[in-house]
């Protein structure tokens, strides 16, 4: 009886040092194994009053990852479902595909930055394809949405080239070097 009160309390004590142990604490700037992050640079239009950007939900549980996505077409769109959620084993980053509504089927892939306080996604911000769109992570659920600002004026390249005189020569014409 004594043995089996002996082993009783061994494995009650490992369990208890188990449930004990500090947890794994995750590195800044990777996604969490379990729970829900939102990016989202959501904002309100001053002369309009409607919504401008675009919101991520990102959901991990046990079983799957799932992604609500969210932008903006004159209103703010119902929530799109994602499929083909994936996630680098590194948890730095991310891509899902979408379809919304009467559009193409799309893919959108992000990197954490900033210490995991921003997604940075793939593609073009304003129709400048330098820029990239930055999500912050949002913490404070309550907050207004803020003020949208306009698109910085596009860049003009110099798409002149200089001509280059033609030297005859003859036979042959050559452009001077």
């Amino acid at each position: 009886m004594s043995r089996r009160v002996l082993v009783a309390g061994a494995i009650l004590l490992a369990s208890c040092a188990v449930l004990a142990a500090p947890k794994k604490p995750v590195k800044p700037g990777v996604l969490p194994r379990y729970g829900m992050l939102v990016f989202s640079d959501l904002c309100i239009h001053p002369d309009s009053g409607e919504f401008g950007g675009q919101r991520i939900t990102l959901q991990r549980f046990a079983e799957v990852d799932t992604v609500l996505y969210e932008y903006t077409a004159g209103g703010l769109s119902w929530p799109v479902v994602a499929s083909d959620v994936t996630i680098d084993p590194r948890g730095q980053q991310f891509y899902f595909t979408v379809q919304p509504p009467d559009e193409d089927e799309r893919t959108i892939s992000g990197k954490l930055a900033d210490n995991g306080k921003t997604l940075v996604l793939e593609g073009g911000y304003c129709d400048d394809q330098s820029v990239p769109m930055r999500l912050p992570l949002v913490t404070d659920f309550s907050r207004k949405a803020g003020t949208c600002r306009a698109c910085p004026a596009p860049k003009m390249k110099k798409e002149r080239e200089e001509e280059k005189p033609v030297i005859d020569t003859g036979s042959t014409t050559t452009a001077a070097l």
